[in-house]
C-alpha cells in the first residue's frame, strides 16, 4: 500500500514548477509594470494581486483585517503573491500549501519565533514585495515503509527525523547511495537537513549550519550513545540516504517530515527533491542567505 501526504503535482495552484533556482528569477515572479513614479524606469515593478493568511492567533488575525482593508485580499489562485501573518510555524504551513505552485511567499512575523519572517509593518507593502530578495529551497522527499508493509511519502522544508518512541534508545543502519556506512547506531535518534533547515532542529542537535546555496544535506545524531564520538555527515545533496530500523519490534521508531508523523517505522529514505522550488522573499539586508551566515556568528 502506497500513501502520499502531499498531493501537490495536480492541485488547483499549478503544476510542479520543475527545476527552479536562483538565476530564474526575477522572471518567476509574477508582476505589473505600474511603478510609483511615472516614466521612472529604475521605480520598483509592482506585485499587485495580494493573497493574506493568518495564523488565527489574535494578533495575526487584527493584521489580516488591518492589511486587508488597505490592500484588498485576492483569491490565493489568482494570487502573484502569498503573505503569510505569523511565525515559522504558518510559513511552514504556508510551504506545504503552495508546494508546486511556483507562489512566492512572504512573510511576516506575527507570531513567537518568526527566523523565516520579515518584521511587520503596514506601510507600504507593495513597495516592499517589489524589492524583496528571492530565496529558492528544495524539500525533501520522505519514504517511509512501517511494520505492516504501507509506503508512505512526504516532504520537508525544514528536516526528516526519525525518533524513538519508547524509553529504549533507537538501533540504526544507515546506507548512502545503496552502501553501508554506519552498520549500528545507537541514539535517540537521527535527522537529515535541508539548508534552510539546517538553523532548526538540526542546530539543536549540535548539527551544522549549512549556506543556504550549498549543495549539502546535514546527517546529524540525536543523542548519540554509540559510536559516541560520532557527529554525524556532511552529503551532497544528490545523494540517497536509507535508514533500516533495527529490532523494530522492541525499538519502535516514528519518522517524521515536518509536521508529518509515521510510527513505527521499519526503513525510511530520503532524498532531494530537486524537481519542487520553493520561492520565499525577504527585505533587502535579510534574505534567507543572511540570516543564516549570521546565525554561524551567533548574532
Amino acid at each position: 500500500m502506497l500513501c502520499f501526504f502531499e498531493a501537490h503535482e495536480t492541485d488547483s495552484m499549478g503544476s510542479d514548477v520543475g527545476s527552479i533556482s536562483a538565476r530564474d528569477l526575477p522572471s518567476s515572479l509574477p508582476s505589473t509594470s505600474a511603478s510609483t513614479s511615472g516614466n521612472d524606469a529604475s521605480a520598483p515593478t509592482r506585485l499587485t494581486h495580494i493573497a493574506f493568511l493568518s495564523s488565527g492567533m489574535p494578533e495575526a488575525d487584527a493584521a489580516l483585517e488591518r492589511l486587508s482593508q488597505l490592500y484588498g485580499n485576492a483569491d490565493p489562485a489568482e494570487a502573484d503573491v502569498i503573505v503569510a501573518l505569523g511565525g515559522d510555524g504558518l510559513m511552514l504551513q504556508t510551504l506545504h500549501r503552495f508546494m508546486g505552485s511556483a507562489k512566492p511567499i512572504y512573510g511576516m512575523n506575527r507570531g513567537s519565533v518568526g527566523f523565516l519572517m520579515n518584521e511587520f509593518s503596514e506601510v507600504g507593502l507593495p513597495e516592499r514585495l517589489a524589492e524583496a530578495q528571492a530565496s529558492i529551497v528544495h524539500p525533501l522527499m520522505m519514504s517511509a515503509t512501517d511494520k505492516d508493509g504501507t509506503i508512505a511519502k512526504a516532504r520537508a522544508v525544514n528536516e526528516v527525523s526519525i525518533l524513538r518512541q519508547r524509553y529504549q534508545a533507537a538501533k540504526i543502519r544507515v546506507s548512502i547511495d545503496g552502501k553501508v556506512r554506519l552498520d549500528e547506531l545507537i541514539a535517540d535518534g537521527l535527522l537529515v537537513s535541508t539548508p534552510a533547515g539546517s538553523t532548526a532542529y538540526n542546530l539543536s542537535a549540535g548539527g551544522p549550519i549549512l549556506p543556504l546555496e550549498s549543495p549539502l544535506m546535514a546527517l546529524t545524531p540525536i543523542s548519540a550513545f554509540r559510536p559516541r564520538h560520532w557527529r554525524g555527515a556532511l552529503l551532497p545533496d544528490t545523494a540517497r540516504v536509507t535508514i533500516d530500523i533495527l529490532e523494530a519490534d522492541k525499538r519502535p521508531v516514528a519518522a517524521v517530515a515536518d509536521h508529518v508523523e509515521l510510527r513505527n517505522v521499519v526503513q525510511v529514505t530520503v532524498a532531494m527533491d530537486h524537481a519542487t522550488g520553493l520561492v520565499l522573499l525577504h527585505d533587502p539586508g535579510h534574505s534567507l542567505e543572511e540570516r543564516i551566515l549570521r546565525e554561524q556568528f551567533d548574532y
